[in-house]
């Protein structure tokens, strides 16, 4: 008679794994069949290791004075959304289901929340009223020595305490700026405005303008309006560079601009000149 092999600490670790996985899709099954207060607790409480991971997560990159029970608290109501709303007929893992409903939930906290201390906006208004007492007194800016003398403290100290009142100054481009009667709120991101931006109205213009120049005229023309006005050389350099002489470029010159005042002469309010 051969005996029953010993089972390992790995087989009691699958069997366990297996129980637990069959009680939670048991525990899934009652409570979608009815959802009561109580099996969704239980649920909750199966998934509140997940809430609390992510929460760790983000609460390492945030600054000082963010609490991390405030985090976890709204990913918590973030996994109880989750829990209402999972379909256990499309075959998904509720862990990854849920974790982008708990990290949204989270981060929507933040960004109602004034992470900024008390202590930081209160030394922020301390070197702002020095500051403009000193200009008052001294008629200029003043430096960050006299700052530091008239707050009584070490330049060492007023540096870290300037550092840490950028903070105050910081917006989060997620801020709300007004509400919409459509779904999406205008946030501060939407209303900013992109120096760097080309309005393409303008670029439209200029190239119907560039067309408009260089149409009709032979390549020295275009080279003397293109060497002139854009690689600012001179007319004796684009005499040089043509084979002309300066006062023939010159000549070559006014004509071209006689011949383009005409033809704006009509088309001025379009490019606004």
């Amino acid at each position: 008679m051969i005996p029953n092999p010993v089972p390992t600490r790995a087989d009691r670790e699958v069997r366990m794994s297996t129980k637990t996985d069959v009680d939670v899709m048991e525990l899934w099954r009652d409570f979608k069949a009815q959802p009561t207060t109580s099996l969704r607790n239980r649920l909750v409480e199966r998934y509140l290791p997940l809430v609390k991971y992510n929460a760790e997560r983000i609460w390492q990159r945030l600054p000082d004075g963010v609490d991390l029970d405030d985090l976890i608290s709204a990913g918590t109501f973030g996994l109880m959304d989750a829990i209402d709303a999972f379909d256990l007929s499309r075959g998904v893992k509720f862990e990854t289901y849920c974790v982008p409903r708990i990290r949204g939930a989270m981060l929507d906290e933040l960004r109602t929340m004034d992470w900024v201390p008390r202590l930081v906006r209160s030394k922020h208004s301390r070197m702002e009223e020095a500051r403009k007492a000193l200009e008052a007194i001294h008629g200029r800016p003043p430096t960050d020595a006299e700052i530091a003398e008239r707050l009584g403290v070490t330049p060492e100290e007023f540096e870290k305490m300037a550092l840490e009142s950028n903070a105050v100054g910081l917006v989060s481009l997620n801020k709300k700026w007004y509400e919409t009667d459509s779904y999406k709120d205008v946030r501060e991101i939407d209303i900013l405005e992109d120096k760097k931006g080309e309005d393409p109205t303008r670029r439209l213009q200029r190239k119907d303008l560039m067309r408009m120049v260089t149409r009709g005229l032979n390549r020295n023309e275009r080279l003397i309006i293109i060497l002139y006005y854009y690689e600012e050389l001179t007319m004796k350099e684009i005499g040089a560079t043509l084979d002309l002489s300066e006062s023939r470029v010159s000549q070559m010159h006014s004509s071209i601009i006689q011949r383009l005042q005409s033809q704006l002469a009509d088309r001025r309010p379009e490019f606004g000149i």
